[in-house]
């Protein structure tokens, strides 16, 4: 696709005034041919590779910045799923977290901000590698800065591995008390799916699916401002009106990703891959999701209306984007992160947003219950239940759900989470509090659901 110079001129307002930037560009990177069953050897074999293909990933994102006047947050990889890599020289989950010491090395040394794929496909079931891997997770994330780390556990075509759900709650539980002294922060970088996407560039959840290539370029754009902003001159008018607006906003947003994805993508002499146009908010004022649809109508964020709202927004954001690439892929929608979103954080703290209310909310959005702070007491059986609940709504909806639950060891609901940059910060909110051990303790699977049979 050609794309004229004079659409980052018309973008310039979005830019300086409306917050509008590319959150990320990531490099995927297949690990394949890293495979060794020398554990010394692999891990030899994954730093080269990575530092070889990366080595101008930095650099290059930061001159196309300086040419284009177009902000790129931040430059990523993403990697082959390590559980599908190291199987034949990890042995046990301490040999996994040397895998994470390596890469969080090599990310290091490339200057990326963050490394995904520190990851598992266990949807059906779990190899002793995916296991093994899932068991190294809190100790990864305490010890390493950049890794982040996700397990897919359910599908549409597959059901949910119920086991996996049970292990991942006690996995989250116990990176949250592995890294307590920054408030979990190591739960911020594991993500739970459901439905996960090959091609999604942002994390946590980015890993290279295995229908890749040797290396891809894939760019996630952001534009909640612009959004904002534009939808600004519909009040009082009609749905159509508002529809229009948001569809025409979201194309010249995606236009901007395909552009840096195009320069990034000759540069590198790297093909590229997909441009993901996911309303991706921060914590800084005017760049939020919720704004969004309280200036649709909310009073707040969870009044009802709430989900009809944010329905209508990620379909418009989706046909929008659609026109301006032929690539669109990863997530694409809106995400509803509370940390990261100042909107958000205020409607939970003025009593309006609850957990029950984003869970509702993600049955229409991109990825699921994201960046939620909850009581450090709470029971893994609990996070493996939530788990299951939007597992469910993915499964049954055809769609990718995630979850990112932060249990904050020694706070409590009405105390505030800390993380900093990106990640903002979050109030702990309730969770229901009675009990489904009983539940989660059962083996096996839940089964697809009748119209995943479509062969």
């Amino acid at each position: 696709m050609i794309i004229n110079f004079n659409e980052v001129v018309e973008t310039h307002q979005m830019i300086s005034e409306e917050k509008l930037d590319v959150r990320t560009i990531t490099l995927g990177i297949s690990l394949l041919d890293c495979v060794d069953s020398n554990l010394e050897k692999l891990n030899e074999n994954i730093y080269n590779k990575i530092t070889t293909v990366a080595k101008d990933l930095v650099v290059t994102g930061q001159k196309i910045e300086s040419e284009f006047g177009i902000p790129i947050v931040n430059k990523r990889i993403s990697i082959t799923p390590v559980s599908l890599i190291a199987g034949a020289a990890c042995k046990c989950p301490e040999d996994y977290v040397t895998i994470a010491e390596t890469l969080d090395k090599a990310a290091n040394a490339v200057g990326v901000n963050f490394i995904g794929g520190f990851s598992a496909l266990v949807s059906k079931q779990m190899t002793k590698s995916d296991e093994n891997l899932i068991r190294s997770i809190p100790m990864t994330l305490a010890r390493t800065e950049r890794v982040c780390s996700s397990v897919n556990v359910g599908s549409t075509k597959t059901g949910i591995n119920m086991d996996a759900v049970r292990l991942c709650g006690e996995i989250v539980k116990a990176t949250a008390e592995a890294t307590a002294e920054r408030d979990s922060l190591g739960c911020a970088k594991l993500v739970v799916f459901c439905n996960a996407p090959d091609d999604n560039p942002f994390m946590a959840g980015a890993f290279l699916g295995v229908t890749e290539g040797d290396a891809v370029i894939n760019v996630g754009v952001s534009g909640p401002g612009v959004v904002k902003k534009a939808i600004e001159a519909c009040r009082g008018q009609g749905f159509e009106e508002l529809c229009e607006t948001i569809k025409k906003t979201a194309f010249k947003v995606t236009r901007v990703g395909q552009l840096v994805a195009g320069e990034a993508s000759q540069r590198l002499g790297v093909p590229f891959g997909i441009v993901d146009l996911s309303l991706a908010p921060t914590p800084d004022v005017g760049d939020s999701v919720a704004e969004i649809l309280e200036e649709i109508g909310l009073e707040r964020v969870g009044a009802p209306g709430t989900t009809a709202a944010l329905a209508l927004l990620n379909d418009q954001v989706k046909k929008g984007g659609v026109m301006a690439s032929s690539y669109v892929g990863g997530l694409s929608g809106a995400f509803i992160p509370v940390s990261e979103d100042q909107g958000m954080i205020d409607a939970v703290n003025a009593g309006a947003l609850t957990l029950e209310k984003l869970e509702a909310m993600t049955c229409v959005c991109s990825v699921g219950l994201d960046m939620i702070a909850i009581p450090g007491k709470t029971s893994p059986a609990t996070i493996s239940g939530i788990i299951a609940d939007e597992m469910a709504i993915g499964m049954v909806n055809q769609k990718t759900t995630a979850v990112r639950l932060i249990p904050v060891i020694g706070k409590e609901v009405g105390e505030v989470a800390e993380f900093g940059g990106l990640l903002g910060y979050a109030p702990i909110m309730p969770v229901n509090e009675f009990d489904c051990s009983a539940f989660i303790s059962r083996r096996g699977r839940i089964p697809a659901p009748i119209h995943s049979f479509k062969n």
